[in-house]
């Protein structure tokens, strides 16, 4: 587990010269692929007319612009204020956990952008360049524009439901809501893609349930990947398991953990920044964890702080990864099979909401947003109603994965039934106890 990659500093001038060089050939090149990927006017999956100097010019700024933003607080938090207006001086730090999420993000949209082509695969013949398939790359360049939308969407949908579940720590102080620190949280990030994508289906005339057949699959590799970044962060960590338990692992705090190198990074796993701070009492055996003194029991954050890791913990990050891979996998081979637009989709949102509520239950991360904290927030005295630790302690992500999956049935349901009217077999009957 190494949350920090390595920690690149900026103290010396000739540093801080080559940083500024990164930023502005970073800040051109994302402006260059606006300016090379413009199109002209016109909606549909029919041809557009070229584009213009000014639509090119339009383009490249907006992508410029966004690359702008994001190199300017990257400046501000790499930087030393002398070198850069309001700057921390941090450094970069290399995660981990971004190097994972960036790289599971890339690999998705580049697998997509391939499904597309071969989708939407028309050949039509050129003159002088024989039978080129046209409509299949114009949709391959939709999924590569497409990969902004949602990126932004998603970043934006995951901060939000991170302060709704997180509300009490924002409301006194509304200027944190924008801070850089902070969490994200996957359902969030999810529904923000999925507004941008259902926008950009209808912005370029595109059926949203044949895109999300072609992209959605895509999803759980990004996720596959992003989770074992959280694995080498610590966060989204697994509920105590006894000492001998064969999967167990074990989080470091700041004196134990190491980068790439083996050199101390000073920065803990967030799950032992959690742990240190429980007051409850575990039995190291068996990983029971009470909220009172008991023979054999020891407080938690004593037992973390005297050890400087975490005690052993269900690698719940794992498990969704592992699970993710293999939905990927499913799907992919399912696509063979399809029979109607929407059918992978409503597959993946089935498969899915059972997989998280699954490893939801052995999660142990208190902060994430439960029944009991909600009840603890609004209605302290029902909440020993519903202890921390019951399996009846309904997770925020668990109660989107019910909804999840009633919406993912209805769609399947409703499409089969429909194609079969269409076919002239007459309404599929209601499964039993349907």
């Amino acid at each position: 587990m190494l949350p920090i990659l390595i920690r690149l500093s900026f103290e010396s001038l000739w540093s801080q010269v080559l940083l500024y060089a990164a930023a502005l050939a970073l800040v051109g090149y994302i402006a260059l692929n606006g300016w090379r990927g413009a199109t002209g006017a016109g909606t549909g999956p029919g041809p557009r007319a070229p584009a213009s100097r000014g639509d090119r010019v339009q383009r490249a700024a907006l992508f410029g612009g966004v690359g702008a933003v994001l190199a300017f607080y990257g400046l501000q938090y790499a930087l030393p204020a002398s070198a850069f207006p309001g700057g921390k001086g941090d450094g970069i730090p290399v995660h981990t956990y971004g190097v994972l999420l960036a790289l599971g993000f890339v690999c998705a949209v580049s697998v997509a952008a391939r499904l597309a082509r071969d989708e939407w695969r028309k050949p039509e013949w050129v003159e002088g360049r024989g039978f080129v398939d046209l409509e299949g790359l114009r949709k391959r360049e939709q999924i590569l524009d497409l990969a902004l939308w949602v990126l932004i969407g998603g970043l934006v949908g995951s901060r939000l439901l991170f302060i709704l579940v997180n509300w009490k720590d924002y409301a006194g102080n509304w200027a944190s809501i924008f801070s850089l620190g902070g969490g994200l949280v996957f359902y969030g990030g999810l529904i923000g893609a999925a507004g941008a994508a259902y926008a950009f289906s209808r912005v370029h005339g595109l059926d949203f349930l044949r895109l999300a057949d072609v992209a959605i699959p895509t999803v759980s590799l990004g996720q596959a990947l992003g989770r074992l970044g959280c694995f080498s962060a610590g966060c989204c960590w697994g509920g105590t398991a006894g000492s001998h338990a064969p999967l167990a692992v074990r989080f470091p705090g700041a004196q134990v953990a190491q980068d790439l190198f083996g050199h101390l990074t000073g920065s803990g796993s967030n799950a032992f920044h959690s742990q240190v701070k429980d007051a409850r009492y575990v039995v190291e055996a068996t990983g029971e964890v009470l909220h009172q003194a008991a023979p054999g029991a020891v407080r938690i954050s004593e037992w973390v702080a005297q050890h400087g890791t975490t005690l052993p913990v269900h690698p719940t990050q794992l498990f969704e990864s592992l699970g993710q891979a293999l939905l990927f996998v499913g799907l992919l081979a399912l696509r063979r099979h399809r029979r109607f637009h929407g059918q992978i989709f409503a597959f993946w949102l089935m498969a899915y909401a059972l997989l998280r509520s699954t490893v939801e239950l052995f999660r142990g991360d208190t902060e994430r947003g439960t029944l009991h904290g909600l009840l603890s927030d609004n209605a302290p005295s029902l909440a020993h109603w519903v202890p921390l630790e019951a399996w009846y302690n309904v997770s925020t992500s668990q109660f989107i994965s019910l909804c999840m999956f009633t919406f993912g049935a209805t769609l399947l349901y409703q499409r089969s039934r429909r194609l079969s009217e269409a076919e002239g077999l007459g309404p599929t009957p209601s499964p039993a106890g349907g």
